[in-house]
């Protein structure tokens, strides 16, 4: 397939038929392709939660685990108490053999659950 055919497939449409297009793609889990369009989005509005943490998680599925961490440590920056960001940190961090680094937002993410018996 044609490297610009394909970018402008990723890209085509609006924001709502991208968004669309990119859940289509995660939910059959071709995580990869929805990657592609989220990027899109996520760059176009860097302040929306959503589509980054969709992004983060295609990228944690396709096992692009470096890609996946940083979406979600900035999802985290920008909302500390966001909880599911912070889980999926934590695992990402613990796929990564990171286990040290992973045990405090596991925590964290524990507690804005209101799980306080993991504590």
């Amino acid at each position: 397939m044609n490297t610009t055919y394909d970018e402008t497939y990723y890209a085509h449409g609006t924001p709502a038929e991208r968004w669309e297009r990119a859940r289509l793609f995660f939910d059959a889990k071709d995580y990869a392709a929805a990657a592609r369009v989220l990027v899109g989005l996520v760059e176009e509005a860097p302040e929306q939660t959503g589509p980054r943490l969709l992004l983060a998680r295609s990228y944690y599925h396709s096992a692009q685990l470096r890609r996946a961490e940083a979406e979600l440590r900035t999802i985290v920056e920008q909302d500390p108490v966001e909880h599911y960001a912070r889980l999926m940190l934590g695992r990402t961090l613990q796929r990564q053999n990171r286990h040290e680094e992973a045990e405090s937002h596991l925590r964290i993410a524990s507690a804005l659950a209101g799980d306080f018996e993991q504590l």
